[in-house]
């Protein structure tokens, strides 16, 4: 295995991971949610597990766009 195919795979994991967590937070949120339709929540307070669930969000999306970048960069000198 070389770099490229573990930035690659470790892509495809973390995307699955950031897809689950923002799936989970929207879980409570209702259908409206979902949609974009939800006219609160922006601004409510985040406590206990909601609160962990958005920085695990936050974190998977940097990796996401960290390894995402890493990935270009490999193809390009490839």
């Amino acid at each position: 295995m070389n770099w490229t195919q573990i930035i690659n795979i470790s892509l495809i994991l973390t995307s699955i991971a950031l897809v689950a967590s923002i799936i989970l937070q929207s879980k409570g949120a209702g259908l409206g949610g979902l949609t974009g339709s939800d006219t609160g929540g922006i601004f409510t307070a985040r406590r206990g597990i909601e609160k962990t669930l958005f920085w695990i969000t936050i974190i998977f999306s940097l990796i996401f766009f960290a390894l995402a970048i890493t990935s270009a960069i490999l193809a390009a000198r490839a």
